[in-house]
């Protein structure tokens, strides 16, 4: 059973990695039950915003009782901008973990891809340490020459990056570096933008490959009862009886074949 009880999280430490890309470690309850691309709602300590910001959780440490998230400023006076004035120390309300996350298992004996992009590549990482495959192949991609958690990433698997600038790696995106470097997989796991899931999605049908691909979406309640967060799907949902889904509880991660992008 998933812990939705909402806590006030201990900051233990907060640094800039990127242009704008914060590294936040959060002690935490939710550390006990995290897995791989879940995420966790936290909350400003602004009265005036109720609702939450839904950020991915991109490593867990349950010696530590912790979890880190990397996410990205968008914009002066949001959520995360405010969340990255926040020092070690200072707590943040959170709810946590929500979601369903990636199906470790079904990588078990086969070639896995794991794909990130833009700000879907910190959940990668926690997916990275823990997947147990043949061959664990890693493709994130990045506007520019700033690579954050690169070190991290080479530690746990094979590494490939591409860049829209084409100042580190392929040039280009993830779908680039995969034909680059003649790369295959029986099973893929992805998070970024709807554009590179999209391309995924066919790619995966045209390969015969498994794919599981975590959705990005603007949240509100982040627990499935406010139906904010939908995305299209061949089955209907039990919840409202429509071929929709919701991200934030059915989600994020879904299979390829079962949601229309």
């Amino acid at each position: 059973m998933t812990n939705r009880k909402k806590e006030n999280a201990l900051i233990l430490s907060q640094e800039e990695i990127a242009s704008g890309i914060f590294s936040l470690w959060l002690k935490t309850e939710a550390s006990c039950q995290a897995k791989p691309g879940q995420f966790i709602s936290m909350y400003t300590n602004d009265g005036s915003r109720l609702l939450p910001r839904p950020i991915s959780i991109c490593e867990i440490d349950r010696d530590k009782g912790a979890l880190r998230v990397v996410y990205r400023v968008t914009g002066p006076g949001t959520g995360t901008e405010i969340f990255s004035r926040m020092k070690a120390g200072d707590v943040i309300p959170v709810i946590g973990p929500l979601g369903n996350g990636f199906p470790l298992e079904r990588a078990e004996g086969k070639r896995a891809f794991l794909i990130g992009g833009g700000i879907g590549v910190p959940p990668i990482l926690e997916l990275a340490k823990q997947l147990n495959c043949e061959k664990k192949q890693i493709i994130v991609g990045y506007r520019d020459q700033e690579t954050f958690l690169r070190q991290e990433f080479e530690e746990n698997g094979e590494l490939y990056i591409s860049t829209e600038d084409g100042s580190a790696g392929t040039r280009g995106n993830v779908m680039n570096a995969i034909e680059e470097n003649g790369l295959e997989a029986d099973v893929i796991y992805a998070c970024g933008p709807t554009p590179m899931l999209r391309a995924l999605q066919v790619y995966a049908a045209e390969k015969g490959a498994e794919c599981y691909l975590s959705l990005e979406e603007r949240m509100a309640c982040g627990i499935g009862a406010c139906l904010a967060c939908v995305c299209k799907t061949k089955e209907k949902d039990s919840h409202s009886n429509v071929n929709n889904k919701r991200i934030c509880k059915d989600g994020p991660v879904f299979l390829s074949t079962e949601v229309e992008l």
